[in-house]
């Protein structure tokens, strides 16, 4: 699932190429919004939410926002009229046409148009941005606090708790705090500089297209342990563990260094 500077980076394209343009054509390819025409209303804003995207719409039918989400597969693009897109028109979810530009929705995971008012009906949930204006770091670390026995990892993936993070960041995190994903929240010596450094990573690669943890831009040195199982650690060459984590039914795939990272809980 991308990671929050990932849709960060979407929300701003469809901001500078929407904002303030009125709409020509709306085409909505899934069920219950098939027949809905916002056509003549005038896009007022993109903006992010963790891994939501919010694109508000005024017209004389109302103030709307469509709210989608990319979950695995998804991805906004943006085309000039009459260009070819890159990814196959099946795919589309959402056409959203201006006088210049078209933005295509491709295998959106969610997609729903709500009263901008009621915004908070479907993000109202999700806890404070990185990346967002309303970063607030007392009110994530009070929500991370709560459950002091909750495994980390599992911790930093909840959105509720703070919003942003996904599986690539909670590795890397992990690794450059000498954590292991597994170790409870409570035994973590210093949570506050551990969030500062979540937020630091996602500052850093909001601005470019290629992430990178270790500051190397080579496709093959980005990161240091992410999906690099079996790989020697770049500071000690153990090679580096993978293993499902987190609940039943919604595991995910956790990276450490037995030796950077030994597990708090084995002691």
């Amino acid at each position: 699932m991308p990671e929050g500077d990932t849709v960060y980076r979407a929300a701003r394209l469809l901001d500078r190429s929407l904002s303030g343009h009125r709409l020509l054509r709306t085409d909505f390819r899934v069920p219950q919004h098939a027949t809905v025409d916002l056509a003549g209303s005038t896009v007022v804003r993109t903006v992010s939410r963790g891994k939501h995207l919010l694109t508000r719409i005024d017209g004389d039918q109302g103030s709307w926002t469509l709210h989608t989400h990319l979950k695995m597969e998804g991805a906004w693009r943006v085309h000039k009229p009459g260009e070819g897109w890159k990814r196959p028109a099946h795919q589309a979810r959402v056409v959203l046409t201006t006088d210049d530009r078209v933005a295509v929705g491709f295998s959106l995971g969610i997609v729903e148009l709500v009263p901008t008012a009621e915004e908070d009906s479907v993000v109202g949930h999700v806890g404070p941005d990185l990346l967002g204006p309303d970063w607030d770091e007392e009110e994530a670390l009070r929500r991370l606090r709560a459950e002091p026995e909750r495994p980390l990892g599992e911790a930093l993936l909840d959105q509720r708790n703070l919003a942003g993070i996904g599986n690539m960041y909670m590795a890397e995190l992990c690794f450059v705090s000498g954590v292991h994903p597994r170790d409870p929240v409570g035994s973590v010596a210093n949570l506050p500089r551990l969030v500062r450094r979540g937020k630091q990573m996602l500052e850093l690669n909001k601005e470019r297209a290629v992430q990178s943890t270790t500051g190397d831009l080579r496709e093959r040195e980005r990161m240091w342990v992410y999906r690099r199982d079996r790989s020697p650690c770049r500071r000690c060459r153990t090679p580096i563990a993978v293993a499902m984590t987190g609940p039943a039914g919604r595991e995910r795939a956790a990276y450490w260094c037995p030796s950077c990272q030994p597990e708090r809980s084995q002691d």
